[in-house]
């Protein structure tokens, strides 16, 4: 009998590509993945992997059993949902994995909304940038918030359904002593050249943002002090230290001491999108908390409007269903 979990396991190495990635992505050991593969081949009685001292690669037979392996989970889960959905009352966990600002942001919303379920416990936890899709596929997250600068997520392939929730635009932020605190002062990055700029490390997705913004100042780009998270950049900003370039939903940590302005320039924009399983989304649990993180982008549009210039904008999903109000 070929088990469940250990066809999870063959299913990401196939989409992974090396023993490591696969156990980095399921938050696993190299050796726990490699021994799991190891009993699934006895299961299927079929060498699956053609190891080497450096490597592993799927044999034919590996490929075949992760086409089974992928519509059989897509199976089991379908049959979970239908007769979950016959209960109707969202019930058991969810759970929701976020990048970091995402989950400061939507986690007060979210558990007001979902509070009044009381069957149903909400597990939330922060996933480092890139991780949130591959635990959706690994069934380790129900749901995933995930930030897109460049378009490619509602491209995302089946089993996965993407769901917009935000349009979330680069806004510069200067602390409240700053001559540009003052709305009436013009922003132009050709006269903040020599500012301390601070973001966050290279190759991460906002400091991509910050560097396309910089590269059009004129003369010696500015290199930004670097700090891991948006967060600590944001606070550093309120504390005097420098200015930066954030996304506007940084500013839902409520940080104060910070003003906020508009870029001059076109606007550079994220998406902000929920991710699920398509087999899931229509358990009461999944379906609620989705219609749940609509109802949270709003708030948060609304709440962040007086703000940030331009504002956040919410992304109409006819797809999630009606929005619950937010009290309970």
């Amino acid at each position: 009998m070929l088990d469940l979990r250990r066809l999870t396991v063959i299913c990401e190495f196939a989409r992974r590509g090396s023993i490591a990635a696969t156990a980095e992505a399921l938050g696993y050991s190299p050796s726990a993945v490699s021994q799991q593969l190891a009993v699934l081949e006895r299961e299927a009685g079929a060498a699956l992997l053609d190891r080497t001292a450096r490597s592993a690669a799927l044999t034919d037979a590996g490929h075949r059993l992760v086409e089974h392996a992928e519509r059989i989970l897509a199976m089991v889960e379908a049959a979970e949902s239908d007769l979950s959905a016959q209960a109707g009352t969202p019930s058991g966990h969810v759970a929701v994995t976020a990048f970091p600002t995402a989950a400061v942001a939507f986690a007060p919303a979210l558990a007001r909304t979902l509070r009044r379920h009381t069957g149903l416990t909400l597990r939330m936890r922060q996933a480092p940038a890139g991780r949130g899709i591959g635990q959706v596929r690994s069934g380790e997250a129900d749901i995933a918030l995930v930030d897109d600068w460049h378009g490619g997520t509602r491209e995302e392939p089946a089993p996965l359904r993407v769901f917009p929730l935000l349009r979330d635009p680069l806004v510069l932020a200067v602390p409240r002593r700053h001559r540009l605190a003052a709305p009436e002062e013009p922003v132009d990055l050709r006269e903040l050249r020599d500012e301390p700029w601070m973001a966050t490390p290279e190759g991460e997705p906002s400091r991509l943002a910050v560097d396309r913004l910089l590269a059009g100042v004129g003369g010696a780009r500015p290199v930004p002090w670097e700090f891991e998270g948006l967060g600590t950049v944001l606070g550093l900003v309120a504390k005097g230290i420098g200015i930066a370039a954030v996304p506007a939903l940084t500013l839902a940590a409520g940080v104060r001491g910070v003003a906020v302005r508009e870029l001059p320039g076109p606007p550079i924009v994220r998406e902000i999108h929920a991710v699920a399983r398509a087999g899931s989304v229509h358990r009461p649990a999944v379906a609620v908390t989705l219609r749940a993180l609509h109802v949270a982008a709003r708030l948060l549009a609304a709440d962040l409007a007086p703000a940030s210039a331009p504002a956040l904008t919410p992304i109409t999903s006819p797809t999630l269903g009606p929005a619950e109000p937010a009290g309970g």
